[in-house]
């Protein structure tokens, strides 16, 4: 069992350069990820490594959901919806902490001519219902055995109590489906603590910035370590079989290997808005608007204490860093006010957070909405194979059909344990639950920081209860009114490898999203505590600190005169 903690990360990679993993893996999003696991799982020697942190690009960045696409259906993506719905039942059933199913609300109003992205405009939305319904069930049947419920029709009354935040003038009936939700950054580090388990070797801020040929072969990877402290040692890891799965960013990792580009990668950019869940009127239900002029589907997702509203996809020639800018908040505002009861504005946002999806540009295909969500794998003429595309919900099928691969190569049969592998903290979670509520109860954490711990680490939530009963100052939350616990960042670094406060507030809890302040007056407690376990000086200490302000000014982009004003208020209060 390798070790997933900040202190073991070079362990890592000193044993990567010392005795060479059969399968080395360059990226650290939930692709990646899934190859490191994948590979560990048929009982090859693993390395991983991540340039960032863990999950810090598009993993970090989606709508949170784990679903098919009822999108896709219009483009009559058949297999793609299929294969995101059977691998969502897979998902519900391998992570039960992390995966649960969501209802989904779908109104129809009269205005309603191209909802759910229909390629066309139907004459006076005369028989929409009836296509709707037709869509859903092929939804339903498409998905099988792994359906989470069947779809259902409702009245125009029900679906105005269901979704509150919507304006009922209008609506002529409406729609409940299913799909699933996730925490998509603490399911990349289940997969990574999953394969670590299995001896795989993980590191994080550790680039790729060469690569070693052998005639035409590619046989390693020059290494340098970019880890906040450290004297960017670099390193040469060889391996006989390199995957790149590096997302938005494959294209790149080909030029330096020296390859012919085999895919052509277009990044979507896709922004969401994080507002109070009592701003939208919004319950435990998620709500569809059903439609917008360019036809793309905008969703109202409950999320932990919040509602995400998102996403838009929107062409970019590059990834950069991945922050809303003005046009994409206004979009996005000027359709929830569309349809809401109550106008939003721009004071109502809690935050905002942009990623780029990895699209696939396909013949005939010409904008982001038409391009592929479909994933491949190619073989560079140096054998290193790329993987991208796909979406997160995917990522276990993208990670198999790249081993299947290798395992070809190996001449070995193909054998698929990941189908039915419990990632971490699923394992005994059904046991452990009662432990964890009264364990939870004995030291004074109140139920919905009971529930927290369970969702976020599952059975693993004795170890963060562990923390606290050894130190009482560890149950206090981070940030009041959220259920993020002081005792998670001492985990953040012993277990999941977190190097940076803008590691444990972003990525490891997501105070960044959910506090108004983005998690700024929280920085001083959080680099106490990790200064504690790391061993940091005082200067490397404040430096984080000032590190973690410019990231969350930055990261509030148009709204970052706001956040700094509201800063100085609180500053003042203090």
């Amino acid at each position: 069992m390798a070790e997933l903690s900040a202190r073991g990360r070079r362990a890592a990679l000193e044993d990567m350069a010392r005795t060479p993993p059969e399968v080395l893996v360059i990226g650290g999003g939930i692709t990646g990820a899934g190859v490191a696991l994948d590979a560990a799982a048929r009982g090859y020697r693993v390395g991983l490594i991540e340039r960032d942190d863990f999950a810090s690009g598009t993993s970090s960045r989606s709508t949170k959901l784990v679903h098919g696409g009822i999108r896709y259906l219009p483009e009559l993506d058949f297999a793609l919806v299929r294969e995101a719905l059977i691998e969502r039942g897979r998902l519900l059933r391998n992570a039960p902490h992390l995966v649960h199913p969501l209802s989904f609300v779908l109104p129809l109003y009269d205005s309603s001519r191209r909802p759910v992205g229909l390629p066309v405009a139907v004459p006076g939305g005369v028989g929409l219902g009836l296509i709707l319904d037709a869509g859903l069930l092929l939804y339903d049947l498409l998905a099988g055995r792994e359906n989470v419920a069947r779809h259902r029709r409702i009245s125009a009354a029900e679906t105005a109590k269901r979704a509150r935040g919507l304006r009922p003038e209008g609506l002529k009936t409406g729609f409940i489906y299913s799909d699933a939700q996730t925490d998509d950054t603490r399911l990349t580090l289940a997969v990574l603590r999953s394969a670590a388990e299995r001896g795989a070797l993980l590191a994080s801020y550790a680039e790729a910035v060469g690569m070693l040929h052998e005639g035409e072969r590619l046989v390693g990877v020059e290494v340098a370590d970019r880890a906040p402290g450290t004297l960017g040692e670099t390193w040469t890891i060889r391996a006989r079989h390199i995957v790149n799965a590096t997302g938005v960013w494959a294209e790149e990792v080909e030029r330096l290997a020296g390859d012919a580009t085999q895919l052509e990668i277009v990044p979507s950019k896709g922004v969401h808005l994080v507002f109070a869940r009592e701003a939208l009127a919004l319950g435990d239900e998620a709500v569809v608007l059903p439609e917008t002029e360019d036809g793309r589907i905008i969703f109202i997702v409950p999320w932990q204490s919040s509602a995400l509203v998102g996403t838009t996809d929107m062409r970019a020639e590059r990834a950069d860093a991945g922050v809303a800018d003005e046009r994409e908040i206004d979009y996005l505002l000027a359709h929830l006010n569309r349809f809401a009861r109550r106008l939003v504005t721009r004071d109502d946002i809690i935050s905002t957070f942009a990623g780029f999806r990895p699209l696939l540009k396909l013949r005939k295909r010409r904008t982001p909405a038409r391009l592929s969500r479909t994933h491949a794998v190619v073989e560079g003429e140096d054998g290193m194979l790329t993987v991208a595309g796909g979406k997160l919900t995917t990522y276990r099928q993208m990670a198999e059909d790249v081993l299947d691969r290798i395992e070809a190569r190996e001449d070995r049969p193909a054998t698929h344990p990941t189908r039915r592998l419990l990632l971490a903290g699923g394992e005994g979670l059904a046991e452990t639950r009662p432990a964890v509520l009264d364990r939870a109860r004995s030291l004074g954490l109140a139920g919905e920081i009971a529930g927290h711990l369970l969702r976020a680490h599952g059975a693993d939530a004795l170890g963060v209860l562990d923390l606290i009963a050894a130190d009482r100052t560890l149950g206090e939350p981070l940030v009041p009114g959220l259920p993020y616990l002081r005792a998670e960042v001492v985990r953040a670094v012993r277990a999941e490898q977190a190097l940076t406060v803008e590691d444990v507030l972003a990525r490891r809890t997501h105070v960044a999203l959910e506090d108004r302040l983005r998690g700024v007056g929280a920085a001083e407690d959080v680099a106490a505590l990790m200064a504690r376990e790391l061993g940091w000086h005082e200067e490397e200490r404040q430096r984080q600190v000032c590190a973690y302000r410019r990231y969350a000014l930055e990261q509030a982009g148009p709204l970052a005169s706001r956040l700094e004003a509201e800063l100085a208020a609180a500053a003042g209060m203090d």
